[in-house]
């Protein structure tokens, strides 16, 4: 196929005028030529008018062998047209490894083909964009951001600043890009230059840099070097430090920030794990907790009222948390357990140390069994606290106070003051017992089995016949009482079910004790009833410390039990 010297040509020897010394060295202008024809990466065929091949690169001849064809084979029949246009038609070549698609150009003589396998080009064609999306998003971090990001040479040359050098040096990219830092450091647009640092030094380098708008900004300076050592980027990074002192105020508003969020974090937490421990799943106990969060948020005195071991001690320790004072101390006072002398020194303090009225303050005192605190202490106590409040306005401590039912009896009898009662009993509470709301009894069981298998890691059980005897028993002694028998059948017991045997003697018989009233003869009725009235209450008076808690047992008015306690000489 004949061409002129100014035409591409293939297979057929041709000049190009001008070409030479390539690569250092005197070749050919067809060698050159033939040699890109032949490496090129893409199928390149030339074929006649009539479509008989008549020239392949080395691409072309490999993967045209694979389906047989050759220099003097016609190929153009075979072509699929899929897409034509005046100047180009795109075609589609079937081939049993792998289809390929193509681009027929006709020039005078014949044909020129070039193809390439669909795979390679949809690779090729996710690469350029997987690379054009990357160029976006390099190009929107680079001009994005806060600092100033500035790429030179390895001879100071700027090639490239981020959009922030106009706020920052007051210049815009296109009148940085193309001078060296010498030029720039010379012209005062910032100094000392960083990247004449780096390149002197070779080395990173870190500085504060005046700029020419009186900004001071902290740079660091990287130098990027290849395998040799030589350097050929340096990239710097500009913070403007100009308001370092309202970074730094900020810094010191984000840490209290972050030490209020920990303390609330941490409140939360013990809360939560306070109230897990108190388990309500009856409706009174519910009526309970739900009137205390109300009067939590209140300075009133709050008087809890209940047996012993009904949980009061958890009431008053959510209430604190509950309220306004939670930041404040939590200072718990027993006033059964010392003298009326070492009782009024811790309350009231001594020449020499502060008592707990003073280092509660603004927080909550909790008195523990009040109706156990002497006459002279609680005369003393309440004319403090009348007095400090009215002076304060706000109540300098807050105070909750348990005592039990008996509070009245003593009231009547003038062993507890009426006005330390009548400061006291502004919002009363009263926690009912366990045997008043038998919902809590399982829940209480197994949350406090929870609490042993996490101590001891185990995974133990109750067995539900055990379950049921203990849901059936009247707990004389409340939540506390439940407690201690769970954890002696935890310990005392093996294997991981606990069952009957694990009980207390006097719950595993409680069957034999159905029927516990015997009849042996015959006897006037009136005479049986107060024989089993005098039995019921020797026996509610051995085993009950209060005449609230024998009324509570035997289900009938206090006043009763101590008319009839008197009648039969048990008083």
């Amino acid at each position: 196929m004949a061409v002129s010297s100014q035409q591409s040509c293939w297979g057929e020897p041709c000049i190009v005028k001008g070409v030479e010394n390539v690569v250092g060295e005197r070749h050919t202008t067809e060698a050159v030529v033939d040699e890109l024809y032949q490496s090129a990466p893409i199928g390149v065929v030339i074929m006649d008018n009539q479509g008989k091949i008549q020239v392949l690169n080395d691409y072309a001849r490999t993967r045209l062998s694979e389906e047989g064809l050759a220099e003097g084979h016609h190929l153009l029949s075979r072509l699929e047209r899929v897409e034509s246009t005046s100047a180009l038609n795109v075609y589609k070549f079937s081939m049993e490894q792998e289809p390929v698609i193509g681009w027929l150009f006709n020039q005078g003589g014949g044909h020129c083909f070039l193809f390439h396998s669909e795979s390679e080009l949809e690779q090729l064609l996710y690469g350029v964009d997987a690379y054009r999306n990357m160029m976006l998003d390099f190009k929107a971090i680079f001009d994005h951001s806060y600092d100033v990001i500035y790429v030179a040479d390895g001879r100071g040359k700027t090639l490239r600043v981020s959009a922030a050098c106009e706020r920052l040096w007051g210049y815009k990219e296109s009148e940085l890009v193309g001078k060296t830092v010498y030029q720039l450091e010379a012209e005062g647009v910032y100094r000392p230059s960083v990247t004449r640092e780096v390149l002197e030094r070779e080395e990173k380098v870190s500085l504060v840099q005046t700029t020419k708008t009186g900004r001071r900004l902290l740079v660091v300076g990287t130098p990027i070097k290849d395998d040799n050592g030589n350097i050929l980027r340096v990239v710097n990074a500009s913070r403007d430090v100009t308001e370092l002192k309202e970074l730094e105020n900020e810094i010191d508003l984000l840490k209290q920030m972050m030490e209020g969020f920990r303390q609330e974090i941490e409140q939360l937490r013990e809360n939560e794990g306070l109230e897990r421990r108190l388990v309500a799943r009856s409706a009174g106990m519910n009526r309970v907790v739900n009137f205390a969060k109300r009067v939590a948020k209140v300075d009133s005195p709050i008087l809890l009222l209940g047996e012993s071991g009904v949980g009061k001690e958890e009431i008053a320790t959510l209430i604190h948390h509950w309220s306004n004072r939670s930041e404040g101390p939590f200072l718990v006072v027993s006033c059964e357990t010392v003298s009326s002398d070492l009782l009024e020194k811790e309350l009231f303090g001594t020449a020499d140390q502060h008592g707990l009225i003073d280092l509660a303050n603004s927080g909550t005192l909790f008195l523990e069994r009040v109706d156990q605190m002497p006459l002279s202490v609680q005369a003393k106590l309440v004319r403090v606290l009348q007095r400090e409040n009215k002076a304060e306005g706000r109540a300098k401590v807050r105070i909750i106070a348990t005592a039990t039912e008996e509070l009245s009896e003593k009231l009547e009898q003038r062993l507890f003051r009426e006005d330390f009662y009548y400061y006291l009993n502004v919002v009363p509470i009263r926690v009912p017992p366990l045997r008043e709301r038998k919902e809590d009894i399982i829940p209480l069981v197994l949350h406090s089995m929870k609490e042993l298998n996490l101590i001891y890691h185990e995974e133990r059980k109750i067995h539900p016949s055990a379950l049921k005897r203990l849901e059936g028993y009247e707990w004389p002694g409340n939540v506390q009482e439940l407690r201690n028998i769970i954890e002696r059948m935890y310990v005392t017991s093996e294997g991981e079910w606990i069952g009957n045997d694990a009980l207390p003697d006097y719950l595993s018989q409680r069957d034999k004790d159905a029927m516990p009233v015997q009849v042996n003869g015959i006897m006037p009725l009136k005479e049986a009833v107060q024989a089993v009235e005098r039995e019921l209450l020797t026996m509610a008076k051995e085993k009950y410390a209060s005449t609230t808690q024998i009324a509570n047992a035997l289900q009938i008015d206090q006043s009763t039990v101590s008319r009839k306690l008197k009648r039969y000489g048990n008083s």
